[in-house]
């Protein structure tokens, strides 16, 4: 019996008719698709870098906002401001201990407290670089967050009993000419008449009233303060490496 049903089983089996194979084309992509396709995706890609940078840009549009917008009624600057910023020149200067020459962008990194004068440093110049010492000891805990720079614009010898004044300075030999395309005096000043104010990114953006007296450096000091507050959230003691 059970050889008949196998049989008839294989019977019945070698009756069903062949079918056809199922298969499910896909269509292919066209090139204008893949186009469009390509150019979303580079879109987005600017998007997500652009947002990126706005939040990295962000600390420091906001500290500019609150130091030259946001300003209650009633309060001035005691230095002026530099409209529009002035980017520190691609130019080389020779360190006053001699060397190879180095970049005046190098300073980039600190905010900077500029004097400008001949290796010969009259009384003004002295004055200038003992206000530059006190401004800076004047802020405390944020000392470390501004250097001292004298530029001198001549190849005039610098006094040895200088050497005491310039303590924890940068100080510059720098080309008068080339200098001049950078910092400007007020009308009528040299530029040694002044002290100059540069942001940690490079702008020369404040310039304070020429000759300061006492009191005129107190009112230079509360400038310095409120820079320092307004750049607390980004801006840190030390350039970064």
């Amino acid at each position: 019996m059970s050889g008949s049903n196998s049989s008839t089983r294989a019977d019945e089996n070698s009756r069903v008719p062949d079918q056809p194979l199922d298969l499910t084309v896909h269509s292919l992509p066209r090139p204008g698709d893949v186009a469009e396709s390509d150019a979303r995706r580079t879109r987005r890609g600017r998007l997500k870098m652009l947002g990126v940078l706005l939040v990295c840009a962000a600390p420091v549009i906001a500290s500019y906002f609150t130091y030259y917008v946001v300003r209650p009624e009633g309060r001035r600057n005691f230095g002026e401001l530099i409209e529009p910023q002035r980017p520190l020149p691609d130019i080389a200067a020779t360190p006053l201990e001699g060397g190879a020459p180095v970049p005046l962008r190098s300073l980039r990194g600190q905010w900077l407290l500029v004097s400008v004068a001949g290796g010969a440093c009259d009384a003004g110049c002295e004055q200038n670089l003992y206000l530059q010492r006190q401004l800076r000891e004047a802020l405390g805990k944020n000392k470390d967050r501004l250097d001292r720079v004298w530029l001198i614009d001549d190849g005039a010898a610098v006094r040895p009993e200088l050497g005491p004044a310039l303590q924890q300075a940068t100080a510059l030999r720098v080309d008068r000419n080339q200098l001049a395309q950078w910092l400007q005096p007020a009308q009528g000043q040299p530029h040694s008449a002044h002290l100059y104010v540069v942001d940690p990114i490079g702008n020369w953006m404040l310039r304070f009233p020429a000759h300061l007296d006492r009191e005129g450096a107190a009112k230079a000091k509360r400038d310095l303060e409120r820079l320092m507050r307004a750049s607390a959230s980004w801006d840190q003691a030390g350039r970064p490496s």
